[in-house]
């Protein structure tokens, strides 16, 4: 009964993402769970994105200053929208296990000494950067 049912949300889904965000859909290790998800939370506060930097703090992939003195050091954003953050995550982490370019990058960031954590967060933003003209691309063939 309840497979039945989430069966039937997925293809509303689908079908609701591929005919909105055909072009997202394409990339690399976004299905329509993490297009869906990527729109809403651009869509619901698109007047605000007026470039990539501003979807990234609005996923909470940006770093926040923390400098004080003559250290300069950032923390992690731990604020924004966390299901297109959780989103962006499953786009590195699937690009990590399946991507040769991307597990090249994160060999050679491994060599540099930094952590997993380290380099899913600069995947994230990589993605990011990636991601954002697309989405806006397609938010505005839904105007």
């Amino acid at each position: 009964m309840l497979s039945h049912e989430l069966k039937t949300i997925d293809k509303r889904l689908k079908a609701l993402t591929s005919s909105a965000a055909s072009t997202l859909l394409e990339q690399y290790g976004v299905g329509s769970y993490v297009a869906a998800t990527l729109l809403v939370a651009a869509g619901d506060n698109h007047e605000r994105l007026k470039k990539e930097s501003s979807f990234a703090a609005l996923c909470g992939i940006s770093p926040l200053d923390v400098s004080s003195g003559k250290k300069q050091r950032h923390r992690l954003n731990r604020g924004g929208a966390r299901d297109a953050n959780n989103a962006l995550w499953t786009v590195a982490l699937i690009r990590m296990r399946n991507d040769s370019r991307t597990r090249k990058y994160v060999e050679k960031r491994s060599s540099e000494g930094k952590s997993n954590k380290e380099i899913q967060r600069c995947l994230k933003r990589y993605i990011v950067r990636e991601l954002y003209p697309i989405i806006v691309s397609d938010l505005s063939k839904l105007s």
